[in-house]
C-alpha cells in the first residue's frame, strides 16, 4: 500500500510538473489529472493507511478521556 501511494504521488506530482513545463495543447488537462489524482485518490488512500489500525475512540473527546487528560494535568502541576 505505501509503495502505491508513492508511485501514485509521483504520477501525480509529475502530471502536474509536465503540465507547466512542457508546451502542449493538453497542458491544461495534464495539471487537472494530477491535481484530481491527488485530492480524489491519493489523500483518501493516504489517509485510510494511516488510520487503518488506530481506534477512533481514543483520539474522541469522551468522559474517560478528560479524565485522563486532568489526571496528567495535575502530576505535571505537581512537580
Amino acid at each position: 500500500m505505501k509503495n502505491l501511494i508513492i508511485i501514485l504521488t509521483v504520477l501525480a506530482f509529475g502530471s502536474i510538473l509536465s503540465g507547466f513545463f512542457i508546451d502542449v495543447s493538453y497542458s491544461e488537462k495534464l495539471i487537472g489529472f494530477g491535481v484530481v489524482g491527488l485530492f480524489l485518490v491519493v489523500f483518501p488512500l493516504f489517509s485510510y493507511y494511516r488510520w487503518k489500525d488506530k481506534d477512533v475512540r481514543d483520539y474522541m473527546l469522551t468522559k474517560e478521556n478528560l479524565e485522563k487528560m486532568r489526571d496528567k494535568e495535575g502530576d505535571k502541576r505537581k512537580l
